[in-house]
């Protein structure tokens, strides 16, 4: 038993409800080919969002490692930050777990401000250095910790991606039209290009056995499309 791994897949599924619960799933052309044994990738779409998705790579047995990745776009209309959660853990403690409300068109949004009180009850978190390609993106609230191990850090990770989701899912919608679509287009492609600078993302993926040029593909293609 695995109390950070338990925790992880009850905030999994959690994801999966809500997003099912206020969207309809979008089977994308391509998506098939990263639905693996090990590899799930689910995206859903609704009036408040324009993609919400949920990637695991779940290699428990083998490597003991399992690894999530969320990002919800606001529609390319709005000026609501973009949601994102990405965490890499073993059975004994998360190594990485990052959350933000990353700006799109408006660096001074309430959601962002919002996001910044729920994160600054984190007072324990263990912050990591950022590189450019993440300074570039992340806001100053961001949650960067690594080595989470003790239980009420697991369980305040947790319960914290929980109620931001919450708050997101409730309020990105009246935000709709305080946007140019050419405007949030080229904010939320900024997010993805510079998402894709990130070498430790396909690197883990492709040392947990990922195909390589799967991973390279998705990453490109599924993980941080481009509009």
């Amino acid at each position: 038993m695995s109390l950070v791994w338990d925790s992880l897949i009850d905030l999994q599924n959690i994801f999966i409800d809500q997003f099912a619960s206020t969207g309809t799933e979008v089977h994308e052309a391509g998506m098939e080919r990263f639905n693996q044994p090990g590899w799930i990738n689910r995206v859903w779409s609704c009036d408040g969002y324009r993609r919400a998705h949920v990637d695991v790579v779940d290699m428990r047995e083998s490597k003991k490692v399992w690894m999530m990745h969320v990002c919800v776009f606001p529609h390319l209309n709005s000026d609501a930050p973009i949601y994102g959660f990405d965490v890499v853990a073993g059975p004994n403690k998360m190594t990485g777990a990052f959350h933000d409300f990353s700006a799109t068109t408006n660096l001074e949004h309430d959601m962002i401000d919002h996001f910044g009180k729920i994160a600054s009850r984190l007072h324990w978190k263990r912050e990591r250095e950022l590189p450019p390609w993440a300074k570039a993106i992340f806001t100053d609230h961001m949650i960067a910790a690594g080595m989470i191990k003790e239980p009420n850090e697991i369980a305040q990770i947790c319960s914290t991606a929980e109620e931001t989701l919450g708050y997101y899912l409730e309020n990105v919608a009246d935000y709709a039209g305080y946007s140019t679509v050419e405007m949030g287009a080229a904010a939320q492609n900024y997010y993805a290009y510079n998402q894709k600078q990130n070498p430790h993302t396909p690197n883990v993926m492709k040392s947990l056995g990922l195909n390589e040029d799967d991973v390279d593909l998705f990453v490109q293609q599924s993980l941080f499309p481009e509009i």
